[in-house]
């Protein structure tokens, strides 16, 4: 592994299990971690939420409705309530402690600077700064993430797919399009910039937008693979790294 993974990545594109690897367990699991390494991912994404009692959890939604039925949010919920209605949640840190010693992406679905901090502190205590990138929802979460340590790998999660200029200003050091929207012109944009660029492939909406290929958030075909190639995208965000392995990524 390089001295950062993120910064100075080994392989090109990096193959990046979505939600741990949705396609081969289930979401923000330890099973899908264990399944993304076997079947060759280069890294895993998780998301990043908070308890009621403070514990950071990796849930993508922001209640558990579609997880198990229970329309309660996270942030209401005490850790221990949490694991009683799911237990397969995992923890922050055991999810960094599970995907050593792959490369980790974080998407933050968290709004306050301390628990920003708290994030950057435990990812510190991991031992894991150097195969942790940060994804990040605003240029002032940006900004705030790279003052607080110059070294940790950052993605903007921006929803302005022309932002790239900003968000290397503020200090992104990889910048997210959509499959839908990426094209050659933001490609450049987001080197020009002086930030890698992945790609997180399928629809960003669950009613599907104009434009963009007609698989939900995460999944796409190995047509959709293959005319990603054009653009020689650093990353490519997918549930099943299965399909971007056997297409020679």
């Amino acid at each position: 592994m390089p001295s950062n993974f993120w910064t100075d990545p080994a392989t090109k594109p990096l193959i990046v299990a979505h939600r741990g690897g949705a396609a081969l367990a289930a979401e923000n699991t330890l099973a899908a971690f264990e399944a993304a390494a076997t079947i060759g991912a280069d890294a895993i994404e998780t998301d990043v939420r908070m308890t009621r009692d403070g514990a950071l959890v990796c849930l993508h939604d922001a209640d558990l409705q579609r997880l198990c039925g229970d329309p309660r949010a996270v942030a209401e919920l005490d850790l221990a309530t949490l694991q009683g209605l799911l237990p397969t949640v995992m923890t922050l840190d055991v999810a960094l402690a599970a995907s050593a010693p792959m490369g980790l992406l974080l998407d933050v679905k968290l709004r306050d600077r301390t628990s920003l901090a708290d994030i950057v502190h435990r990812v510190e205590r991991g031992k894991a700064v150097e195969r942790t990138l940060l994804g990040l929802r605003s240029l002032d979460f940006i900004a705030v993430a790279r003052s607080a340590r110059t070294d940790i790998a950052i993605l903007a999660f921006l929803e302005d797919p022309e932002s790239a200029a900003a968000a290397g200003e503020a200090g992104a050091n990889w910048f997210r399009l959509w499959q839908g929207v990426a094209n050659p012109a933001r490609a450049i944009a987001v080197r020009d910039a002086g930030m890698h660029l992945a790609i997180m492939v399928g629809q960003p909406r669950t009613v599907p937008l104009p434009g963009y290929p007609p698989f939900p958030v995460g999944l796409i075909d190995r047509d959709g693979l293959e005319s990603l190639r054009p653009l020689a995208p650093d990353a490519i965000l997918l549930d099943d790294p299965r399909l971007a392995v056997a297409a020679g990524y």
